[in-house]
């Protein structure tokens, strides 16, 4: 920074020391992951109460079980061009009200029809949330520990899922499951003023959309406590795009194969966790062991998920990220093999369950933190939740393919080290991805703000 008047924006952060600002906003943002964790996770917990006091069948209630992870899906593909077009602070608010709403409307519901529609439009909300927090946390830490911060910050998805059963056992025998469902709208509802005073915008999206110099001084002066000279210029350097919308971007030259490559990185590896996490308590509790014992496994799976993704993120800030991400999958494939081949009676079950979480999970997080910095400004959030949106199917599929299996008569061995496969296409699809990143040769091009 030779010239004070003309400043780079990732540049300037990335040179200085965090902020307190920007560590407020690090909370902020898990403090939102781990709200859409709570709610992601709230209808499980709920399930045996509804069941009994309505009367209906497991099948039927799978239509509610199903609605929010559909209405993720498109949540996350609505998310990312709203986001790059509006910004990133409108269109995360707005998520996070939306998701709150809802979910505590569910609490009202008379029916399953009701039920899974409320559950739909919650889903659209949290769909939004988690690519929108990506996307701007990791346009304002710097280089140096930006992977390491995001999967920080993805650590309160556990937390909150972890805290919501909690609260579940508590409020449920006190005052019924539609409390549960109030306080997980609650939290999030009272999450929004916060976010509306204290939250700011992306001052790379500002730049790009060529927003007043001036209004980028206040924003970001405010978060680096930084008082910029009248007249400063602030450029964000990127990569030159053909594509005139962030969809196009996509798919334009330099960006379509590794769209591809992130894409079905992140499907085979929710395919894996969906599968495994999903259907791991029933077939420990099918080969003999109670029910007690397949919980408290299955959560050593979440437990070895956390440390891995804040190792996973650390390796990443030293270490070429997709070889980081990639031997992860790769370890996490040898991990499953060993559990399957060990079987649910093996005295080592709960120290496989919490390696292969460690991997796994820490592999999925490092591709979220590493998924940002694939695009442009103009694309990014469209960028990161596409690939989240297109990652769900594996969501979807992983937990539908589970109880076919079963049907078929595939045991534990069996169905686990299936599993291996998608690991190993994971790790291989995400080195495609570092190909597709060094076949991009095109050289940056500033866009500039005036003031």
């Amino acid at each position: 920074m030779n010239n004070p008047a003309r400043i780079d924006v990732k540049a300037f952060i990335d040179e200085r020391p965090m902020s307190a600002m920007q560590w407020l906003l690090l909370v902020l943002c898990f403090l939102v992951v781990a709200a859409d964790g709570m709610d992601v996770a709230i209808m499980g917990f709920l399930a045996p109460s509804i069941l009994q006091e309505w009367g209906v069948s497991r099948a039927a209630f799978g239509l509610v079980m199903s609605a929010a992870p559909i209405g993720l899906v498109f949540g996350a593909l609505v998310a990312g061009p709203a986001s790059d077009r509006l910004g990133r602070k409108t269109v995360l608010t707005a998520s996070v009200f939306l998701f709150g709403v809802f979910t505590v409307a569910t609490a009202f519901a008379q029916d399953l029809t009701q039920m899974a529609a409320l559950r739909f439009l919650t889903g659209l909300g949290l769909g939004a949330a988690m690519p929108n927090t990506t996307t701007l946390l990791s346009e304002y830490v710097p280089q140096r520990s930006r992977s390491l911060l995001i999967a920080v910050m993805f650590t309160g998805f556990n937390l909150g899922s972890g805290v919501v059963g909690f609260a579940a056992a508590w409020l449920i025998p006190h005052f019924g499951w539609r409390s549960v469902l109030v306080m997980g709208g609650a939290l999030p509802l009272v999450l929004v003023p916060l976010l509306l005073a204290l939250l700011p915008e992306s001052a790379r999206f500002m730049v790009v959309r060529r927003q007043p110099a001036e209004r980028i001084a206040a924003v970001l002066g405010r978060i680096c406590r930084t008082v910029f000279p009248a007249g400063t210029t602030f450029i964000a350097t990127e990569p030159p795009v053909a594509a005139k919308k962030p969809i196009g971007v996509l798919f334009s030259r330099g960006y379509g194969l590794m769209t591809l490559a992130l894409w079905a990185t992140y499907f085979m590896g929710l395919l894996v966790i969906y599968l495994l996490t999903g259907w791991l308590p029933t077939l420990i509790k099918d080969a003999g062991l109670p029910i007690e014992t397949a919980a408290t496994v299955t959560a050593m799976f979440q437990i070895g998920g956390t440390v891995g993704a804040i190792l996973v993120g650390w390796t990443m800030d030293r270490v070429a990220p997709t070889r980081v991400i990639a031997a992860a999958y790769a370890a996490g494939a040898v991990c499953i093999l060993c559990l399957g081949s060990a079987g649910a009676l093996s005295a080592s079950l709960a120290l496989l369950v919490a390696l292969a979480g460690f991997f796994m999970s820490g592999a999925q997080t490092g591709l979220n933190a590493f998924a940002p910095g694939c695009y442009p400004t103009m694309a990014r959030a469209t960028g990161v939740s596409w690939m989240l949106g297109m990652g769900r199917f594996g969501s979807i599929v992983g937990s539908m393919f589970g109880g076919v299996l079963l049907t078929m008569g595939w045991g534990f061995g069996a169905i686990v080290s299936l599993l291996a496969l998608p690991a190993l296409l994971a790790a291989g699809a995400v080195l495609g991805a570092r190909a597709a990143e060094a076949d991009d040769d095109s050289a940056g091009k500033p866009e500039l703000a005036r003031g």
